[in-house]
């Protein structure tokens, strides 16, 4: 594994093919309260990109660049959350989207287990570490083990992706799940608008 740290925006030569894995790191899980510390980036090859930002300042030309292209696939692990961050701090839509959660929900159903840290270890093997999860991201010098507890948070996405989809295309959810994904962006502006908490679509 190699982490390459960069504060406010990734290098403008830094490049991802058709899929990158990303996540963020907040202050909070408000999203309109709690500012955005951290943006991880991983393009399957065991490397991760974590980008911070020690003060609120996200101009951010190259990662907005990165977010905006629809020619790659952005994965996540719970893309509501994290989708609506990058919506609400730097004013990106992220698109096309594949979330790790959702696919999750919609083939695991023998369990309601749906973590990151469940995926990892069920489909991969792999043990992660969550110790870091409620330290200070806003610190300016963030720790090596918040780094790398960070940089973990993206670096096993895309062969979760391939194990997912794997169930997806068994259990013939495949088509369901690219509509879940595709509706995303629209779940986000709910949640920006107010409507968190409340199902529209209820009697």
């Amino acid at each position: 594994m190699s982490i390459h740290m960069y504060q406010y925006d990734i290098p403008q030569e830094l490049a991802f093919t058709d899929s990158v894995a990303i996540d963020t790191e907040t202050m909070g899980l408000d999203i309109k309260r709690d500012r955005l510390c951290l943006v991880q980036l991983s393009g399957g090859n065991g490397d991760a990109h974590l980008v911070q930002f020690p003060t609120p300042k996200y101009d951010a030309p190259n990662l907005k660049h990165l977010l905006l292209d629809k020619a790659i696939t952005k994965l996540f692990h719970f893309a509501r959350f994290d989708t609506a961050v990058l919506s609400e701090r730097l004013n990106v839509v992220c698109e096309p989207i594949y979330c790790t959660k959702i696919a999750s929900k919609l083939v695991r159903t023998y369990t309601d287990r749906h973590g990151l840290k469940e995926l990892c270890r069920e489909l991969l093997g792999v043990e992660l570490s969550k110790v870091q999860q409620s330290s200070d991201w806003g610190a300016l010098t963030l720790t090596s083990d918040q780094q790398k507890y960070a940089a973990a948070d993206v670096l096993h996405l895309h062969k979760l992706r391939e194990k997912l989809d794997i169930m997806l295309e068994r259990e013939n959810r495949s088509l369901l799940a690219e509509r879940c994904f595709a509706a995303l962006s629209t779940r986000v502006m709910l949640d920006q608008k107010g409507w968190g908490s409340e199902d529209i679509f209820a009697h």
